[in-house]
């Protein structure tokens, strides 16, 4: 596929996610022993549609970005992201929310919540075009592929942190696999509750509709703050979680 992704009046080039990146996370071991190496998602970084626009992410202390996921099986499993957690903000208990919303094509949310070495919480969300999703602050997550339709997705984020990629690394993977077969537990867990299925929130409260894409939040910004200092937007992710 053509990865160049125009935006606006840019061609912009991705950074791309390889299998082998994510040779750490994958299932199918017997699969990934006999695989090559491939490309499996494209990450576009920093997308504005014009200098003002820029300006004013940088301004409040935000990213716009899109990812493509074309779909494919990992052997018995969906293609995936390779999954991370967000550090805390500074100052807080709390750790960086984000918010996705998918483009086209559908996408599975994996959520976990860590507590004391265990996961205290796992949440699926599938979603479909124009549906948005907010990562609360506390959880990591990863985004699988579940479908045979191409995946591209946006997120807003804070732009001052390096996600944290190791905890999840270290244990093969996400609390759950979604195989052809079904969900299967990863056993490098030593608990793992059960998967809580929620439905893509409504967003009205902070100026998002399933009908508008979120890129135009640019022009009211101040409707993204949560991202940013979520120790005052409780209420938000409260919603969020059911």
């Amino acid at each position: 596929m053509d990865t160049i992704l125009e935006f606006g009046a840019k061609r912009v080039k991705p950074s791309i996610r390889m299998l082998f990146d994510l040779k750490d996370v994958i299932y199918d071991r017997e699969w990934l022993s006999k695989a090559n190496n491939m490309e499996l998602y494209y990450m576009y970084r920093e997308l504005s549609l014009s200098r003002n626009d820029a300006l004013v992410m940088k301004e409040h202390n935000l990213r716009y970005d899109i990812t493509i996921i074309p779909p494919r099986m990992l052997g018995s499993e969906f293609v995936k992201t390779a999954g991370h957690y967000h550090p805390k903000v500074t100052g807080t208990d709390m750790t960086f929310p984000e918010i996705y919303e998918v483009l086209s094509g559908e996408a599975h949310y994996l959520l976990q919540k860590p507590e004391d070495e265990q996961i205290k919480d796992v949440i699926l969300i599938k979603a479909s075009v124009g549906d948005k999703v907010i990562i609360p602050p506390g959880y990591g997550h990863l985004t699988i592929n579940a479908s045979n339709k191409v995946l591209k997705m946006a997120n807003w984020v804070a732009r001052d942190f390096e996600s944290i990629y190791a905890p999840i690394k270290e244990k093969g993977g996400g609390a759950y696999f979604i195989l052809d077969k079904g969900f299967v537990k990863n056993q490098r867990y030593d608990s793992v509750p059960e998967i809580r299925l929620l439905k893509p929130p409504a967003l009205k409260d902070i100026g998002l509709q399933k009908s508008m894409e979120m890129y135009g939040l640019v022009r009211e910004i101040k409707n993204l703050e949560f991202l940013t200092k979520p120790q005052e937007y409780g209420w938000l992710f409260e919603k969020m979680l059911g």
